[in-house]
């Protein structure tokens, strides 16, 4: 457990402040470049990639906890404080915290050659967006480039459905996407309307995956860049997917083509 907490009981205290606007605004964590990672799952994630917070903050009595004190041992030299639980609960982003908190700086990713990447225009909700990381975390995709009108990449929301998947892949947010694609030998867009199955396209090569708005899908700019044009078969009584859904039928789809191939 770490070794010594400052203990914080005042409204009025600064970090406490600081902290409350970043749980709340996307706007204050842009401009701080800092987010809150809520739990013991998120701080266990970023210490298995060598991460560190900058701050942690644990509320008052969970500091005996046994399964927060093993969460924080590795970070043992980082400043921590100790709110009072009606502190805790006004900074943390959910309604049933667990405890403990972890103040990140949001990390820049570098900008290099990359073999398969995901590429999302205008994704709105954040839980979609947190789990489109995940399952491209665990499908080994090297990266994600979001549009300008995607949600917050780094926000509390995201990061808890993203489950530690943020830290393991490069995130790049703000981005021309039609400029991205052409990175890779082929772009690979699901359409309602696509011209190939899913599953009669090489997707073990270097390759970027073109997804759109849950509602409105691709804009007409971005599906153009895309050299497959492609379509899920859903012999069900349903003509689409979740966006989220799709995306894994996608990734999982190269997982299968790349074992086959690793196979031979």
């Amino acid at each position: 457990m770490m070794s010594l907490f400052t203990h914080i009981t005042s409204a009025e205290n600064p970090q406490f402040k600081q902290l409350k606007k970043l749980a709340t605004s996307a706007r204050e964590r842009r401009k701080a470049g800092q987010t809150l990672l809520d739990g013991v799952h998120l701080l266990h994630a970023l210490a298995d990639t060598g991460g560190v917070p900058e701050l942690i903050v644990v509320r008052e009595g969970a500091e005996h906890d046994a399964e927060i004190a093993r969460c924080l041992a590795p970070y043992a030299s980082v400043p921590a404080l100790l709110f009072a639980p009606a502190l805790f609960d006004a900074v943390s982003p959910v309604e049933t915290p667990v405890g403990v908190l972890g103040l990140l700086t949001v990390p820049t990713p570098e900008q290099q050659a990359c073999r398969s990447a995901v590429l999302l225009e205008n994704i709105q909700d954040p839980g979609n967006l947190g789990s489109i990381i995940r399952t491209a975390a665990a499908a080994g995709i090297d990266a994600v480039f979001l549009s300008k009108g995607c949600a917050e990449a780094w926000s509390p929301k995201a990061l808890r459905a993203g489950m530690g998947a943020h830290f393991v892949l490069a995130v790049h947010e703000h981005q021309d996407l039609a400029q991205a694609a052409k990175g890779f030998d082929a772009a690979v867009a699901t359409r309602l309307d696509g011209t190939q199955s899913l599953y009669d396209v090489d997707l073990a090569g270097s390759v970027a995956f073109v997804f759109g708005n849950e509602g409105a899908g691709l804009s007409p700019e971005l599906a153009a860049c895309a050299t497959h044009q492609v379509t899920i078969p859903m012999p069900g009584q349903v003509e689409s997917l979740n966006v989220a859904a799709a995306v894994a039928v996608c990734l999982f789809e190269r997982v299968r083509q790349m074992t086959a191939k690793a196979s031979k």
